[in-house]
């Protein structure tokens, strides 16, 4: 049954509110619409794109907590920070994170997103990877987005954080990294568990 203009966009609105992430593409298919509908109708809603509502959360995000990295060396889009507690992050997989080949990531990528997050979370001026312990889980193809979430998982007194990051495409688990990382200052946040 096909529902009304009105409708959908009362539906698309609330769709987006309460899944900020969800893409242009999810949208067309739950409202059975074309992904240009879908785009007229963000557009009359003034609802931004994909993009641009997670460099939005990121931004606040980034502009309140993040200490040990800047902006430009985080590799994916922050959305979600509470430091030395837990954090998420975006990496929609382009033409330049695959192999030419096969449109597979290259592995150092997932990696990297994953070992960024690991730093971001650290309540510190300096955070360092000392030791990291992988593993890949399944492939990722071009065009995936892949939700890295990272939880701190022990705190100890002598300088060292283990950051545990696990990293799906939608509910699927394609990596997951346990991170030891170095600290500099003497105050700790607390142990989470």
């Amino acid at each position: 049954m096909k529902i009304s203009k009105v409708e959908r966009q009362r539906l698309l609105k609330e769709t987006i509110e309460s899944t900020p992430f969800i893409t242009d593409d999810d949208l067309s298919k739950k409202f059975n619409v074309s992904i240009q509908t879908i785009r007229l109708d963000r557009m009359e809603l003034s609802i931004p794109e994909l993009r641009e509502r997670i460099k939005s959360v990121a931004t606040y995000q980034w502009n309140e907590t993040v200490k040990a990295l800047t902006l430009d060396e985080v590799i994916g889009e922050i959305i979600d920070l509470e430091l030395d507690n837990r954090a998420i992050s975006i990496l929609v997989i382009n033409k330049e994170h695959v192999f030419s080949r096969n449109k597979i990531a290259r592995g150092h990528h997932l990696f990297a997103q994953a070992n960024s997050l690991a730093v971001a979370v650290i309540n510190d001026e300096l955070a360092l990877t000392v030791k990291s312990e992988l593993k890949f889980t399944r492939q990722v193809n071009e065009g995936e987005r892949v939700v890295a979430k990272a939880f701190v998982e022990d705190v100890s007194d002598k300088g060292l954080t283990v950051v545990r990051v696990n990293s799906f495409v939608e509910n699927e688990k394609v990596f997951t990294g346990l991170f030891h990382m170095y600290r500099s200052n003497d105050q700790k946040g607390d142990n989470p568990k």
